[in-house]
């Protein structure tokens, strides 16, 4: 034991647990290294420290007892007071528009706008969409655009991989002439 440290054992084992052949041994091994005799004092004051806490007794005031019974009774009446008069009391609903009232109207007026937008409004393009489209000469899809391009471009595009800036030609590249 005297090659090896004892924090290892002193902080695995209770002091009073400890065997008379472990104390001996600590003993001996902390009479040649400070540091274990400094883990060592260190462990036997806080056990002290700990056993004398621990026999200490806390007395409560004298009407503890009468307080906390006293806070929980009024706690229970004002629960069921609450469960019994908020459904029967006419006046609860009353209170509880007051206080979501104006967040459940606002919804309601959010959901009336939504719906008359979405079926008033596009009802009439939708119905005038498919005339317009049959009346154009030459109607083409951004993919028959892009197609024909890289069918005239030559064999660079015969791959049919687009690039971006094909894409973005296609899409806006009579935007760009008339701003030129």
């Amino acid at each position: 034991m005297t090659n090896k440290h004892i924090i290892n054992l002193i902080e695995s084992t209770p002091l009073a647990s400890l065997s008379e052949a472990d104390l001996t041994a600590i003993r001996t091994h902390t009479a040649h290294c400070s540091d274990c005799g400094q883990a060592f004092k260190a462990a036997q004051i806080s056990a002290l420290l700990l056993k004398e806490r621990a026999a200490e007794t806390f007395e409560p005031s004298p009407f503890f007892n009468t307080r906390v019974l006293a806070s929980l009774r009024e706690r229970q009446a004002a629960n069921e007071s609450w469960a019994n008069d908020s459904w029967a009391d006419p006046w609860a609903l009353g209170r509880m528009w007051k206080a979501a009232g104006a967040l459940a109207s606002s919804m309601v007026a959010t959901v009336a706008a939504l719906a008359v937008l979405t079926f008033v409004s596009p009802g009439n393009q939708i119905a005038s969409a498919p005339q317009e489209i049959s009346s154009l000469p030459n109607s083409y899809s951004a993919e028959e655009v892009i197609l024909n391009q890289n069918e005239v471009a030559g064999d660079q595009f015969s791959s049919g991989q687009v690039s971006d800036s094909q894409v973005l030609t296609a899409i806006y590249g009579g935007e760009e002439e008339a701003v030129r």
